[in-house]
């Protein structure tokens, strides 16, 4: 009987939360520096790029589960990934749909993500999955308060109560719901994320080239 040696990644789904890269719908926050289409464009490149490092990392199957009109010319992209599972976010706060994700996930737990952070790589979800061995969660801080990766074992419904979405109290929030449950979690690394216009400045430092090609206005 093989039997795994103590480096062995357990296998976990890796669900990627989305917006589909909709003109006026997608990276609103900066459509007053991009415009509607440098937005959409900015959105479309980042799930690119998300859904590369996910499949990359190979911890697990991988879903998009996407939001925003499925049968928009501009969603085509979402279903282009033939090795993808393509589910529609359901309705609820942020809080519901990880949730959601975590429960319907193909494995025994899973790992949730955003498209919003261009340096998450391969590696970190490799790591993150590795930390679901011993931990009952794992959570990747964003600088801006909140977080770019929250994974579970099972699904903890109670580390999502009453959190204030879109602020830079959910990280804090979330990690006094998982203490007062008594789980144990890991945060292994603090990454940034790409949601306001102060975070273009960033990026174009780490990808100038990219940056350049986007419409301005």
């Amino acid at each position: 009987m093989h039997r795994p040696t103590p480096d062995t990644v357990p296998r976990i789904g890796v669900a990627i939360l989305a917006k589909a890269p909709i003109t006026g719908y997608a990276k609103t926050r900066l459509i007053a520096m991009l415009g509607a289409q440098g937005a959409a464009d900015l959105q479309r490149w980042l799930l690119q790029r998300t859904i590369a490092t996910a499949l990359a990392a190979d911890v697990g199957p991988v879903t998009l589960w996407c939001a925003g009109d499925m049968q928009h010319p501009d969603a085509a992209l979402c279903r282009t990934f033939a090795a993808v599972t393509l589910r529609q976010q359901p309705e609820g706060d942020l809080g519901t749909r990880m949730l959601a994700a975590v429960a319907e996930s193909p494995t025994a737990g899973g790992l949730v993500i955003g498209t919003d952070c261009p340096v998450l790589t391969s590696a970190h979800l490799r790591a993150a999955a590795k930390s679901l061995r011993t931990s009952d969660a794992v959570v990747l801080p964003a600088e801006d308060g909140g977080y770019v990766l929250i994974g579970m074992r099972e699904p903890i419904a109670g580390a999502f109560a009453g959190v204030d979405w879109g602020t830079e109290s959910v990280m804090a929030q979330t990690r006094e719901r998982l203490a007062a449950l008594g789980r144990r979690w890991e945060e292994p690394v603090t990454l940034w994320d790409v949601d306001r216009p102060a975070d273009l400045e960033r990026l174009s430092t780490v990808f100038p080239d990219w940056v350049r090609a986007l419409t301005v206005v």
